[in-house]
């Protein structure tokens, strides 16, 4: 399976552009001409604007795990949908909102449609790396150290209140959320596959909470703003409670998705279709980060590499085999947002990233 830690080589093929290349001969003009043939009837259409895989599959799984999430959760259908499509990207997620909005109950759900080993660490003030990645125990009657693999050893990684560790304990996840490893006393340990960190954190309260690193930030696929229901949804919540309905009972959402299912999907987004017009949208969108007047630090080629993954992903959890500019401006706030810095005096204005995001959409040229 492709380890998509969004590697910055560009000698690669991301878009997997390479199947519409013509063939050799087509483009050599000293290639020895054939007689020339009279049909029968007219040419078949170019087989190009046919749709090259089938996602009924991956769409009947995708809906079998909204619907399960869906026995709990009422509404937050965009949100499920951009976690759906990080799922299929390979990329981790950082959820941010305030308390009591089901945060913490989304990533345990969505981690229990998928048939893989699933493991929780709150972070807390005192916690330590070893606590996290594992450590080295002397074994007397072999007189050497065994390595004991921490709780991130698992496919499904959830963090609760990540902004809540100190630097020291932050700075542990580097590798294990880029590179997939963990290297302990000399020996470099691999992950299990799938591997997905699913983060959560609270903007409001600052008392015992340190701020992310931006090099830490800059790994997560995705940051989604987790926000309060609507007046009809809470009152189908309400109702539910008052009914008996335990939000709690986790064990009615079953699983749909096992390592290899999801191996399978993955393969099928790595294959969809980005047309070079869209690449350099891409491009240009996240360049403007980096000149805009209200940004005091841009995206990285990272952010590219993201926004990228992501669209794919999208597009095929909608049934496309084609990436589309609507795809990419959709995903730009969740793929930015974390990326960028404002600069002092657009804080001390009110601003945020997702206006400026908005702005820099806006501003660049939809490709036709």
């Amino acid at each position: 399976m492709e380890n998509n830690n969004l590697d910055t080589t560009f000698g690669a093929d991301p878009a997997g552009l390479s199947g519409n290349v013509p063939a050799l001969d087509a483009l050599n003009p000293a290639a020895p001409a054939s007689p020339p043939e009279t049909p029968s009837k007219p040419a078949a259409p170019e087989a190009a604007f046919a749709p090259r895989t089938d996602f009924a599959r991956l769409t009947a799984q995708t809906d079998a795990i909204r619907a399960e999430i869906g026995k709990i959760i009422v509404g937050q259908t965009d949100l499920l949908e951009l976690l759906l499509t990080a799922v299929l990207a390979d990329g981790h997620v950082l959820l941010e909102g305030v308390p009591g909005v089901a945060k913490t109950l989304m990533a345990k759900l969505l981690s229990r449609t998928l048939e893989v080993p699933f493991s929780r660490i709150q972070f807390t003030p005192d916690l330590m790396p070893s606590d996290v990645l594992g450590t080295s125990v002397f074994r007397q009657n072999k007189a050497d150290f065994e390595f004991r693999p921490g709780p991130i050893f698992a496919s499904v990684v959830l963090i609760d209140e990540i902004n809540r560790a100190p630097a020291k304990t932050q700075s542990a996840l580097f590798e294990v959320m880029e590179e997939r490893t963990v290297t302990q006393d000399g020996t470099t340990y691999a992950m299990p596959e799938p591997f997905l960190v699913l983060a959560t954190q609270n903007p409001i309260e600052q008392e015992g909470t340190y701020r992310l690193p931006e090099a830490q930030l800059d790994r997560f696929l995705f940051k989604l703003h987790v926000g309060y229901p609507t007046l009809a949804e809470e009152v189908q919540i309400l109702t539910g409670h008052h009914a008996g309905f335990g939000s709690t009972n986790l064990e009615a959402v079953q699983p749909i998705l096992s390592a290899p299912d999801l191996a399978s999907l993955r393969q099928q987004v790595r294959q969809q279709r980005v047309e070079a017009n869209i690449l350099e949208y891409i491009a240009k969108l996240v360049g403007q980060t980096r000149a805009h007047k209200s940004l005091y630090l841009g995206a990285s080629p990272r952010a590219s590499l993201a926004l990228l993954n992501g669209a794919k992903a999208l597009a095929a959890l909608r049934g496309r085999d084609f990436v589309t500019p609507e795809d990419v401006q959709f995903l730009a706030p969740s793929v930015l947002r974390h990326r960028i810095m404002l600069t002092p005096e657009r804080e001390m204005e009110g601003g945020t990233p997702d206006e400026v995001v908005k702005q820099i959409i806006q501003s660049v040229e939809v490709p036709r």
